[in-house]
C-alpha cells in the first residue's frame, strides 16, 4: 500500500498510514514493513478502517487507513510504502527507458549529469541522470536508455513507471527497466 498520509487518531500511540492497496491483502494482526526514504520499521496492523467503519480484511484497489503502534511507525511520510516484509526493496539507483515529452508539451534537451525531480506513485524524489555512452544529449521526443542515482532510497520494482520534471516543467516519463546497487 502507497502510504498517502499519515494521522495520529491517538496522541503517539497509534499511527493511521492511509492511501490505497496496490495488490494482495491485508489482514488484522499481519507484519507490514515500511519501505523508502530510509525507513525499515516493521509493525503489526492494530486495525483497518475503510471510510469509518472498521473491518479485519482489505485487498487490493481498495482505499483503506492502517492503524499501526506509533513508536514502530512513527517516522512514517507520504510517498513510503507499506508491504509484506521483504516483497519490495528500496533502491537509490535504477536503469530506465525515459521519452521525452515534445518541445510545445514542456519537453527539453536532457543532458548527462541533470538533475531531474522525480514522481514514482505518490514520491517526488530529485535525481542525477547519466544517458548512455553513445548518446551525448536527448532531445524533446526521442526515446532513450539512462541510468539515475535517487538522493533517497525509493520503493522500486522492474516496470515500475515514473514521471520526471526538469527546471519545475513535465519534461518526460518512463520505466524501470533494472535495479541496480
Amino acid at each position: 500500500m502507497l502510504v498517502e498520509d499519515v494521522f495520529f487518531p491517538r496522541q503517539g500511540r497509534l499511527v493511521m498510514a492511509t492511501g490505497r492497496i496496490e495488490r494482495g491483502r491485508v489482514r488484522k494482526g499481519d507484519a507490514v514493513e515500511l519501505v523508502g526514504f530510509g525507513g525499515d520499521a516493521l509493525a503489526h496492523v492494530t486495525d483497518i478502517d475503510m471510510s469509518g467503519l472498521r473491518v479485519d480484511e482489505a485487498s487490493a484497489g481498495m482505499n483503506v487507513g492502517l492503524l499501526l503502534p506509533g513508536p514502530t511507525a512513527g517516522a512514517m511520510e507520504r510517498g513510503q510504502v507499506l508491504a509484506a516484509p521483504g516483497s519490495i526493496g528500496a533502491h537509490i539507483a535504477f536503469a530506465a527507458d525515459i521519452t521525452l515529452l515534445p518541445e510545445e508539451q514542456g519537453g527539453a534537451e536532457v543532458l548527462t549529469g541533470e538533475s531531474l525531480d522525480f514522481y514514482v506513485r505518490a514520491t517526488a524524489v530529485r535525481g542525477m541522470v547519466t544517458l548512455s555512452p553513445e548518446t551525448d544529449a536527448l532531445h524533446p521526443v526521442h526515446l532513450g536508455t539512462v541510468t539515475v542515482k535517487l538522493e533517497r532510497p525509493v520503493a522500486l520494482e522492474e516496470g515500475q513507471s515514473f514521471a520526471f520534471r526538469l527546471h519545475g516543467r513535465a519534461a518526460g516519463s518512463g520505466m524501470v527497466t533494472q535495479l541496480l546497487r
